[in-house]
C-alpha cells in the first residue's frame, strides 16, 4: 500500500506546476552527489541524502546501500544520465525529478526521484521509482 501511494504522490507532482531554478538547481545536486557517492562506493555518503524516512527504514548505512545494490542497478551504477522533467505542487518542499539513465547492460531506464526539503533547508531523497524505458533500436 506504502508504495502505491508513493506512485501517486509522484503521479501529482509529475502533473502540476514547475520548480523555482534554485530550488530544481538544489535538488539535482543532491541526486548527483549521491550517484558520485554510489560511483566510488562511499556507504556513508550515499546514505548522508537519503530523507529521515528511509534512514529509519534502513537504520545502517551499509544496509541502505546494499538494497539499493541489489534492487536499483541503474541507479548504483548508471552509464549515461540525464535530468529529464521535474516539478512540485507544494513550492518546492517536495520534488520529483526525473532522471534517464544508461544502466548496466546498456538498458534505459527512468527514476523519478522524489526529494523533501528538510527543516535546514537541504533537500533529500525520499524515494525513487525506476521502470525500464523500452526504446526502439535505431
Amino acid at each position: 500500500m506504502r508504495k502505491f501511494g508513493l506512485f501517486l504522490v509522484v503521479g501529482a507532482l509529475l502533473a502540476t506546476s514547475s520548480v523555482a531554478s534554485d530550488n530544481l538547481a538544489s535538488a539535482r545536486g543532491v541526486i548527483e552527489q549521491q550517484i558520485i557517492a554510489f560511483l566510488n562506493d562511499d556507504v556513508d555518503s550515499a546514505y548522508a541524502f537519503a530523507a529521515p524516512r528511509v534512514q529509519k527504514v534502513f537504520p545502517e548505512p551499509q544496509r541502505f546501500f546494499d538494497m539499493v545494490k541489489q534492487n536499483f542497478p541503474p541507479v548504483y551504477r548508471p552509464g549515461n544520465y540525464a535530468f529529464g522533467r521535474a516539478l512540485s505542487e507544494t513550492d518546492g518542499a517536495t520534488i520529483a525529478q526525473e532522471l534517464l539513465i544508461t544502466g548496466p547492460k546498456g538498458k534505459d531506464w527512468r527514476a523519478v526521484y522524489v526529494l523533501e526539503r528538510q527543516q535546514d533547508g537541504n533537500y533529500r531523497i525520499n524515494g525513487v521509482r525506476l521502470s525500464k524505458l523500452d526504446v526502439p533500436a535505431i
